[in-house]
């Protein structure tokens, strides 16, 4: 990231006069040093060195009103001097570094090892011709001439395929890379940002931003460069990102005018002049000094590798780039050495999913298992070898023969490797990532943009959708089609002539003045389309409304530019509304308003009559309006949007901060009813979300009965259904207690049946997501997604498992919290990451139940086959080629397997279902033993029914014979046919079904096949084999396709037969738990979560202590808490003990083992807790201690019981 060296920077200095020459009037280091500068000192520098930012301006020859000329030159020019508006990333490594990863694995390096050592003895041959008897059985009569010749061809064979699997796994890594890196930029690209050049307002991407461009500020955006703002209304500023204030930071040009890139816009809008970019700006300097760093590092570490080399692996691994939001997912390439290694750095908290930690898991374990099965090979062959030459035939142990001898251990111990080859499945983590890189590569073309990984699979598991009504359920093309103006409701848009001039004429200026002016309406792209919608949808169906009246908006923005606005004050969810003041020609003020109808008329004292005067508006001229103008419009399904005015006298001037005296006695012009139509394509996909198991429920800012006119055309809610539509007030109503604090048993009341919750504010959105999640009344804890675009919704789309942010009309603020961008901001894309993330959890699951029974019958064999015959069936290059087929091809023609329909027709998998069900592990049990039924009958009468040489017993050296040539070709094509059983893992019958949707696969299965002709009929001594006639090939491929015809048998066993599946499934559950809730790599900790899932009898027994403590903590909780961040947890036990902040005390880590408890232990506690009210007390105080949430209200609430209640806004 940071390749500016010292020398750089010295060069930049030198440059500054030269800067001055290119006819610049300041340097990048003057402009540098402006920006580090704050509040009055900057205003101070600005005015001693540039006057004011006008001054300012023209040094950068730039205008503050109409931007850059944008003439190519120049901006090349500007690049150059002052550089490029990005960060330079991190070096990718090179495809050698990958390989040199690669070969780190262990299992390869004793391999290649084993390897040497039997090519170097191989060429060595014991003195005389008599070595037969001297070294006894030893060395074999067997051999003639050339075989003795090619006995190097073994060591030879062992160490080509493995720089065949090195460069397939480099090659995979390093594809991976590219398309991680394919995917950054095109996050990269999404992002574009307004500014003014030439006069005109473009949208640029954020990269061509140039110094002295003038940039427009709005509500929500994330600033991109370092700049000064020209002129600002009502601009609030989030700087926690660089100075860790949460408070918001009020800039005007004359009092703060230091805008900072990274930082969040949440209020107000304006223009700035742009004076760092890139690595000059001051995020950039802090990245710079992060990847400088980074590399200082490695220098040292090359220098003095003998220190410990642990601590400062850390470091160099983390990338400096956390502008990288994706580091790519390690694959745990092989054994467990390895993996613990790479567990501690690189893999972030986000990056590793659920199902990541079910794999390793579960690679760890069977590495485990092959490393002993191994060892037993190995101690086995050697004993077997010991005894029977040295003790049974009492042979001498010879000088000259001992080389005969180690290359017999040696051989024994590439068996031994091979089986541990074999073992370890190094492909689940290759598949896992193939698989979730393919769904991220095809999700981009249906429209999501993945920004973390494991979002992709998460959302195969979602339960519920809280999605926005604006926009993702409706088309965002807003349509004024009824109005109520001058006393009359028009159902249709009225001639012009109809109303009274008056109220035209003040109409047309308020909708045009009190809107942003950013957004305008533009011609159509195409002939006859429709006109294009620019900025705030809402604005633009008001501006539409003024051009259908016959009026021209632009002529008045134009007598009333933005720089004459005397205040505006911004939409905000608190305000509702927008409100903007002008000074008239006479010095006396005009402020116009529009907002949500209900906000607005309640403020109104006056209302335009049918002539365009004035008249009072009493509060039951109110309620008739809402009655018959607002209630049926809303009905419809119409959004309603009041539009008002006030006077004020210009002396003495009103006092503009005092905003409830400002905005009340408004006079009402008009009341509109906006369509936003639903989109087409919506009703559809939320009927599938429903078969799939998937709740939808709609949160919009909207009013009731819009929202549900909206949910019946959706099909959120049908008719005659039990279900919920409530509004904000009443949903707080109903969750919170006396004290205003939010209570888990009140919310279990009322999620479940809640479709649509109307005029939310962001505080309850946040609250819903997390009631729902923290809920413990279903059996599996529900996982949500939500969808959200404003800045408000950071919160719940950090909150939610997955966030979805609108690409279209989302904040950069919204966006970044989420992890999928909606590119289209359609709900229908949504149901398609479900289909995909399900996929994902299929293919891993398809790839599992192929290569768990490749391993099951391999290990046996090889196992069994030492043991009884004094070495393995199958050879260590066979077993490697078998490894590759199986691991690297079988987990790219399984992992990219195409979603269908079918998948949306199930119930979702919970969160910790075990990865291998009982149908897997039948069919896994099944056709291992169909394989070594085939496999031994053929090994130990294979010679008889082949009328063939025995292979057995085979001295060192000797040919490959055909008996072990036809077995490790029958073996081979079960595997093939095997992988076809291994496409479906729900017991369907028809195993090719859209087997050709699928061109990767198929091209595996016939490439595989191909090259196993190849190697049985050429392959000679490197592979063992000798070549097949077509009669014995022929049985061979009977004798694989027989797993076709044997999967249909296993698929009628039903599985209720099977008891001792279940509980086969039941077991993998247990060791899948703790990876299930948070996935921590805390091996302490996880031992401790399945100590606690046993041990719930410990529960009775400690339950008087625990009571005890949780008044003790009661007492101190007040403290303790308050003034604690959120936790980026999903609540889960780890994430809570390994916060270095949260161990507190003693006997705070038993707090939050009680809420996480399975339900059925806390039902006992309620049994046997010895005080009637105490579980809804304990649960209340476990719960505000454990989820320590936004509200810091809520921690101390229950200690003080008037503790008012925050809005998230304040405490925000």
């Amino acid at each position: 990231m940071g390749d500016m060296s010292n020398s750089d920077f010295y060069a930049k200095n030198q440059r500054n006069d030269s800067d001055r020459v290119a006819g610049f009037g300041c340097s990048v280091m003057e402009l540098r040093s402006l920006m580090e500068l704050r509040g009055t000192e900057a205003v101070v520098k600005l005015q001693e060195d540039y006057g004011d930012v006008e001054g300012m301006c023209t040094r950068l020859q730039t205008s503050p009103t109409e931007g850059l000329t944008g003439a190519q030159a120049d901006l090349d020019k500007r690049k150059e001097i002052f550089g490029k508006n990005l960060i330079p990333p991190k070096k990718p490594k090179t495809f050698l570094q990958l390989v040199w990863e690669a070969l780190q694995d262990v299992t390869l390096i004793i391999l290649e090892v084993a390897a040497l050592i039997s090519l170097g003895l191989s060429f060595y041959q014991p003195p005389g011709d008599s070595s037969g008897a001297y070294c006894g059985a030893a060395a074999g009569g067997g051999e003639d001439e050339g075989e003795a010749e090619a006995g190097w061809m073994e060591g030879a064979a062992i160490l080509l395929s493995v720089v065949c699997v090195v460069l397939v796994t480099a090659f995979n890594d390093w594809s991976k890379e590219k398309q991680f890196r394919g995917l950054q930029n095109r996050i990269e690209q999404e992002q574009k940002f307004q500014v003014v050049r030439g006069s005109q307002v473009i949208q640029l991407p954020v990269a061509d931003i140039v110094v002295g461009d003038i940039a427009q500020i709005k509500y929500g955006d994330l600033l991109p460069a370092d700049g000064v703002l020209i002129q600002g209304n009502d601009l609030k500023i989030d700087e926690s990102s660089l100075t860790g204030e949460s408070d918001h930071v009020k800039k005007e040009a004359n009092r703060d005018p230091m805008l900072l890139s990274g930082t969040h816009v949440m209020e107000g809008s304006g223009r700035m002049v742009v004076t760092a970019v890139g690595e000059n700006s001051q995020t950039g300097i802090i990245f710079t000094l992060l990847g400088a760093s980074t590399e200082e590092e490695e220098k040292k570490e090359k220098k003095d590798r003998a220190a410990e080399d642990g601590h400062r692996n850390t470091v160099k691994k983390q990338d400096g780039a956390a502008a990288m939001e994706m580091q790519p997912l390690k694959s745990a390439e092989g054994g467990e050495t390895e993996e613990k290694e790479k567990k501690k750095p690189s893999v972030s908290k986000k990056e590793k999913s659920v199902l990541q930690g079910k794999l390793t898991k579960l690679a760890v374990q069977i590495g485990k298992a092959g490393l002993l099965m191994s060892a037993i090979t190995v101690i086995i062959l050697v004993l077997y070898f010991a005894i029977d030459n040295f003790v049974l035939q009492k042979l001498q142990w010879l000088p000259e023969c001992t080389p005969i001898y180690i290359q017999y251990f040696v051989k024994f111990f590439i068996i031994g490797v091979t089986v541990l080859v074999v073992a370890v499945p190094e492909g689940l983590p290759l598949a896992v990532t193939i698989s979730l890189a393919y769904s991220v590569k095809k999700m981009m073309k249906d429209n999501n943009l993945v920004r973390h990984l494991d979002a992709c699979e998460t959302m195969g598991n979602a339960t519920a959708i809280c999605s926005d009504k604006t926009g993702t359920l409706t088309t965002n093309r807003m349509t004024v089609v009824q109005c109520y103006v001058a006393d009359v409701h028009h159902k249709l848009i009225p001639d012009p002539g109809l109303l009274p001039p008056k109220t035209l004429d003040i109409l047309v200026n308020s909708i045009a003045i009190n809107s942003a002016y950013t957004t305008k309406i533009l011609p159509p792209d195409k002939e006859g389309g429709l006109p294009k919608q620019v900025g705030n949808k809402t604005e633009c169906s008001l501006l539409g409304l003024v051009m259908s009246l016959k009026r021209d908006y632009q002529t008045v923005r134009n007598q009333m530019p933005e720089e004459k606005l005397y205040k505006v004050y911004t939409f905000n969810s608190v305000r509702k509304s927008m409100s903007t003041v002008i000074k008239l020609p006479d010095g006396s003020f005009r402020m116009y308003s529009k907002g949500a109808s209900e906000i607005v008329l309640k403020k109104c004292s006056y209302i335009l009559n049918e002539v365009g005067e004035s008249r009072v508006f009493r509060p039951r001229d109110k309620d008739e309006m809402v009655k018959k103008v607002i209630e049926p419009m809303a009905c419809d399904g119409l959004r309603t949007i009041c539009v008002g005015y006030r006077d004020f006298s210009g002396n003495p001037e009103p006092n503009w901060e005092d905003e409830n005296n400002i905005l009340t006695d408004l006079t009402a012009i008009c009341v509109v009813g906006i369509e936003d139509p639903v989109r087409p394509e919506v009703p559809d996909a939320i009927q599938r979300c429903q078969r799939a198991g998937i709740t939808v429920r709609m949160v919009t800012g909207d009013n009731i009965n819009t929202a549900r006119a909206i949910a019946i055309k959706c099909g959120i809610i049908h008719p005659g259904e039990d279900f919920l539509c409530i509004d904000g007030k009443e949903f707080n109503r109903r969750i919170r207690n006396e004290k205003g604090e939010v209570e888990q048993e009140r919310m279990d009341k009322v999620w479940p049946k809640l479709r649509v919750l109307a005029r939310s504010s962001p505080t309850d959105k946040h609250t819903l997501v997390k009631g729902i999640i923290d809920s413990t009344m279903t059996a599996q804890r529900q996982v949500v997604a939500v969808t959200g675009d404003g800045t408000n919704d950071g919160p719940a789309l950090k909150k939610a498992d997955v966030g979805f942010a609108m690409g279209l009309a989302g904040t950069d603020v919204a966006k970044e919290a989420s992890d999928i961008i909606l590119t289209d901001d359609n709900f229908s894309s949504i149901v398609k990451a479900v289909m995909w993330g399900r996929n994902v959890y299929d293919s891993i699951s398809k790839f599992l139940q192929f290569q768990l029974t490749v391993n099951v019958v391999a290990v046996i064999v090889a196992f069994t086959g030492a043991c009884i015959t004094q070495d393995s069936p199958l050879k260590a290059v066979q077993m490697l080629w078998v490894n590759l087929i199986m691991d690297t091809f079988a987990s790219l023609a399984l992992a990219t397997e195409p979603p269908t329909e079918a998948l949306l027709k199930r119930k979702p998998y919970g969160r910790n279902k075990p990865l291998i069900s009982s149908t897997m592990t039948k069919n896994i049990l099944g056709h291992a033993i169909y394989q070594l039924i085939i496999i031994f009958t053929l090994l130990f009468v294979g010679e008889k029914i082949f009328d063939i040489d025995s292979g057995r017993n085979a001295p060192l050296h000797s040919p490959p014979s055909e008996h072990y040539t036809i077995i490790f070709n029958a073996f081979v094509m079960m595997q093939l046919f095997n992988e076809i059983n291994a496409r479906k893992i729900h017991g369907e019958r028809n195993v090719f079904d859209g087997i050709f949707r699928n061109p990767i696969f198929c091209t595996i299965v016939f490439g595989t096949f191909a090259v196993q002709i190849v190697i049985v009929q050429f392959g000679g001594k490197p592979f063992s084999c000798k070549p097949l006639d077509l009669e014995k090939w022929m049985w061979c491929v009977f004798l694989g396709l027989g797993e076709l015809i044997w999967g249909q048998v296993i698929s009628t066993i039903p599985n209720s037969r099977l008891r001792f599946l279940r509980r086969a499934g039941q077991l993998s559950k247990k060791d899948d738990l703790p990876e299930d809730d948070g996935n921590e790599d805390n091996e302490e900790i996880d031992h401790a979560e399945r100590e606690l899932r046993r041990g719930q009898i410990l529960w009775f027994r400690g339950l008087n202590r625990i009571q005890t403590q949780i008044r003790v903590v009661n007492a101190f909780r007040s403290s303790l808490y308050e003034g604690l961040e959120k936790p980026d947890s999903r609540t889960s036990i780890h994430n809570f003990m390994t916060h270095p902040e949260f161990r507190i005390e003693d006997s705070t880590p038993s707090i939050p083992l009680i809420d996480d408890t399975d339900d059925d232990s806390a039902r006992r506690r309620k049994i046997y807790s010895s005080q009637p009210s105490s579980p809804n007390k304990n649960n209340n105080a476990i719960d505000s201690g454990i989820n320590l949430t936004i509200d810091t209200s809520k921690s101390a609430a229950s200690s003080s019981p008037a503790s008012p209640l925050h809005s998230l806004e304040t405490s925000l």
